[in-house]
């Protein structure tokens, strides 16, 4: 097993190689300039993430669609997985993070909006879209469609299922003493009953209870940076400092690379926002919309919600807790997220459990979908309660496994999910700035 994950762990570190960064930042930063910077539409893209758009086809709202979209990315990557990059890229990588997340939004808008010009309508009425159907429809290129949807579907085991189990049991087991087999039983159980209603009812689940869940830790960590209000702004120029200096976390701020510091920024914020990856337009082709655009602005608010707040105010969380805290072991991202948080009187660990487990627990529903539709592109209806069983069994399997090497395996296929779906994002760019203009200026006809 050590010699498999250290083959994986090296495969990892050359996939995320100056390549991959260039690849995944420059598709950001070229869209970004691209599309004349939709960032700065993010408010008007908030507001009608909340309004239906009347008299549209879909399966679910567009708000159930953010939702449930915002429940595959908010997981262990925005609380463990930051902490394991400050853990090994110093505090430079939570600006690398954040940074995924400030540009990822144009990235994040592009993927919405092809996946709704080229989803497909069944039989029985369901929308099918994503980047396989932007890839086979948009391009042509029916094999790379195959390839993105083998990988998604594996990769749906790893970021989606197992981590978020083994995060969810191993936390309950060291702070409450639960049996991991326990805690595995009850999340299958609870899953299996979500999963079974399809997307109607991961949406219908997502929705009322993601808005919750995000908004009680951000209030949390809020109040935890007043209480560390004292190291903040240091931390903050910390981050800053670090992100163009080769330098890790802790006492003495040395060991990392430039490179290590970039790498494992970007990582993790392609793991927390999934900009670029192509997951989160699976589920907006399901949306109530009849205008690309309109479910591209309101797709583009879940990378905002998840990176340039959630990720930020825990990066924040964890720097400024390393500097009023020199004891804490910043060496472990685990040890490091437990430590930061149990040295706050009374919110702290609380506050760790609840986000940890829940924001775990609605990776897993949300991932459950994104693997059912790629399983459903390469062999129909045929295999989906196959894959739904396997599914369930895996978060049990994931709750009681040592699972060392799904990190690296995680980032590994991260990124060759990626791959394909940034090479349709820039082909196909054209037809996402045609598509931009007209609506821009429908909309200005109608003013």
């Amino acid at each position: 097993m050590s010699s498999i994950n250290t083959i994986i762990a090296d495969a990892a570190t050359q996939l995320w190689g100056w390549p991959m960064i260039v690849l995944l930042l420059g598709t950001h930063l070229y869209l970004t300039v691209r599309l004349h910077f939709p960032q700065r539409h993010i408010l008007h893209a908030i507001r009608l993430s909340v309004t239906r758009d009347k008299g549209a086809e879909g399966d679910i709202s567009q708000f159930g669609a953010l939702a449930t979209s915002l429940a595959a990315t908010i997981g262990t990557g925005n609380i463990v997985g930051v902490a394991t990059a400050v853990a090994i890229g110093g505090p430079g990588a939570v600006f690398w993070c954040w940074i995924t997340g400030v540009f990822g939004i144009a990235t994040k808008y592009s993927e919405g909006l092809l996946a709704v010009k080229y989803r497909v309508k069944t039989e029985d009425g369901t929308m099918l879209g994503g980047p396989m159907y932007a890839l086979e429809r948009g391009l042509g290129w029916k094999s790379m469609a195959v390839a993105f949807c083998i990988l998604t579907a594996a990769a749906a085991f790893g970021i989606g299922n197992t981590v978020q189990s083994n995060a969810i049991s191993m936390l309950c087991y060291e702070t409450y003493g639960v049996p991991t087999a326990w805690t595995g039983i009850a999340l299958a159980a609870m899953a299996g009953l979500v999963i079974l209603f399809g997307v109607r009812g991961i949406a219908r689940f997502c929705t009322t209870f993601v808005p919750f869940m995000a908004l009680l830790y951000v209030i949390g960590c809020i109040y935890i940076l007043c209480v560390n209000g004292s190291y903040v702004w240091d931390a903050l120029c910390l981050i800053c400092r670090c992100a163009f200096t080769p330098h890790a976390a802790g006492g003495g701020f040395a060991g990392a690379t430039l490179m290590m510091t970039a790498r494992y920024g970007i990582a993790r914020g392609l793991f927390s926002n999934e900009s670029g990856m192509g997951s989160a337009p699976i589920v907006a082709a399901a949306a109530k919309t009849e205008n690309p655009v309109r479910q591209a602005l309101v797709s583009s608010t879940a990378t905002f919600w998840d990176t340039v707040i959630i990720c930020a105010l825990t990066g924040l969380v964890l720097v400024s807790s390393i500097l009023a805290y020199p004891d804490i072991d910043y060496t472990n991202g685990g040890a490091l997220t437990k430590m930061a948080f149990e040295k706050i009187p009374i919110m702290g660990a609380p506050l760790l459990t609840f986000g940890i487990v829940t924001f775990a627990f609605s990776t897993i529903l949300g991932w459950s979908y994104y693997g059912e539709r790629a399983i459903e592109y390469l062999s129909g209806k045929r295999f989906l309660v196959v894959y739904r069983v396997l599914y369930v069994a895996a978060i049990f399997i994931g709750a009681i496994a040592q699972l060392t090497v799904v990190w690296s395996l995680s980032d590994l296929l991260n990124g060759l999910m990626a791959i394909p779906n940034l090479i349709s994002l820039l082909a196909l760019s054209g037809v996402i700035v045609a598509e931009t203009k007209r609506y821009r200026e429908d909309v200005i006809s109608e003013k």
